[in-house]
């Protein structure tokens, strides 16, 4: 049995993949298990009306949508709200102040991107977390000297899944957007990536928090477990550019 689940349409014998010369990640939910510490944060807001706290149960899985995805798992309100803006900055604060209490990069993620570095092949992060949260939070993760580039949710003016993050992502590696693969845990991501032109591995390892399934997403494939990324991305060849590297 193959180690990995293809998703119709999908290219056979990792085709998509050994075309590609970079590698783009999702954070939250894809390289770092976020959910501890946005689940706290948005807690803090519960308690700080005498409600008690949200089951992280049942808030993780809503950790990829940020903001609106924990704010609604815990008081019911969406954007169109009159008081989500001011709760969305009350959060905003609390996350900001324990951004890495909990947070962890997921188990076997080290080996995905030891793996990458080690071959020579650049790799970088797409989030919609907006800077002020992503560039400290990378750094403290020490994965700021690491990463290719960081692109965040207001680096350009638009968000996923809209392409234009991932575009960006491309342009600053000087890789041309056909030649990168997108991995991330969310439809959007997978959306996002597709409209890029990229190829696309869904994260079903992380919190994918909505009623379709990974597997209905139309990735290029689905990856189980983060052992299952280190075998799809192993097929992903190291770049002209880092090959010059001595």
């Amino acid at each position: 049995m193959s180690s990995f689940t293809k998703a119709s349409p999908a290219p056979d014998n990792g085709a998509a993949l050994a075309a590609c010369e970079a590698v783009l990640f999702d954070f939250d939910g894809t390289l770092a298990d976020t959910a501890p510490d946005l689940a706290a944060a948005v807690n803090q807001m519960r308690h700080a009306r005498g409600l008690a706290p949200a089951p992280l149960e049942r808030l993780r899985p809503l950790a990829s949508a940020g903001a609106r995805g924990l704010i609604g798992g815990a008081f019911g309100i969406g954007p169109d709200h009159p008081e989500f803006a001011a709760m969305r900055e009350e959060f905003l604060a609390n996350y900001a102040a324990n951004l890495r209490v909990e947070t962890a990069l997921f188990p076997g993620i080290d080996a995905v991107l030891d793996d990458l570095d080690a071959r020579g092949v650049r790799w970088g992060i797409v989030t919609n977390k907006v800077a002020r949260l992503t560039d400290p939070l990378v750094a403290l993760m020490h994965l700021d000297t690491r990463a290719a580039c960081v692109v965040s949710g207001d680096t350009t003016p638009y968000s996923k899944p809209h392409p234009a993050p991932l575009l960006h992502a491309a342009q600053t590696l000087g890789v041309d957007p056909h030649r990168a693969v997108y991995v991330g845990d969310d439809l959007r991501d997978v959306q996002a990536g597709a409209a890029a032109g990229m190829a696309t591995i869904a994260a079903a390892y992380g919190y994918c928090g909505n009623d379709v399934p990974p597997s209905r997403w139309n990735a290029h494939y689905v990856a189980d477990t983060a052992a299952t990324l280190l075998t799809l991305l192993g097929h992903v060849r190291q770049t002209a550019r880092a090959a010059r590297v001595v």
